[in-house]
């Protein structure tokens, strides 16, 4: 099962940390694409693509300026798509649903206020809680949720840095030949 991620209605001056937040989350959790929609914005895009090159990893970025023709896409070839919204099934009432499919996986973030159309695409709209909260820490507890905690598993090939864990301080093991 494939897991990517759609982050929908980017604004450049409002979302940019935000959105910056929903790509490193997408990543760290276990999933290998996230598309951005809305304003195109390449320097964000630059910072994730150089943030895998440091790290590890294979994750993937890019920019659609139409989400419903990614949605679309992904169900035409045979995925699913969950969209992630305070009004939608709680979570811990779908997910096993959601896991027993081994279709590919389009998890959906919004921005700016979602339209109804992505409510009605949708296979799955799914709440983490019923109260406003970050679509970041959704899409984390989500991704955690999915993949049964297996994302702390995850080793990222090719890293020019790696975290050494520590009961006490920072230990950063660095690639010498970058």
């Amino acid at each position: 099962m494939k897991i990517e991620v759609l982050r929908l209605n980017h604004r450049k001056k409002r979302d940019t940390r935000i959105s910056t937040h929903v790509c490193l989350t997408a990543r760290a959790f276990g999933a290998s694409k996230i598309y951005l929609t809305g304003e195109k914005d390449a320097k964000l895009m630059e910072n994730v693509k150089d943030l895998v090159k440091r790290w590890g990893g294979s994750f993937e970025i890019s920019y659609n300026k139409s989400y419903m023709n990614i949605i679309e896409e992904y169900q035409n070839n045979g995925g699913e798509v969950i969209h992630l919204t305070m009004y939608g099934l709680q979570v811990h009432n779908v997910i096993k649903d959601i896991q027993k499919s081994t279709k590919d996986k389009l998890i959906v973030v919004g921005g700016s206020r979602v339209p109804t159309k992505v409510y009605k695409k949708a296979d799955y709209n799914v709440s983490i809680t019923n109260q406003p909260h970050s679509e970041v820490s959704s899409l984390a507890i989500f991704q955690h949720m999915l993949l049964d905690g297996k994302e702390f598993d995850i080793n990222f090939d090719n890293p020019v840095f790696k975290i050494i864990p520590m009961v006490e301080g920072k230990k950063i093991d660095i690639k010498k030949d970058n």
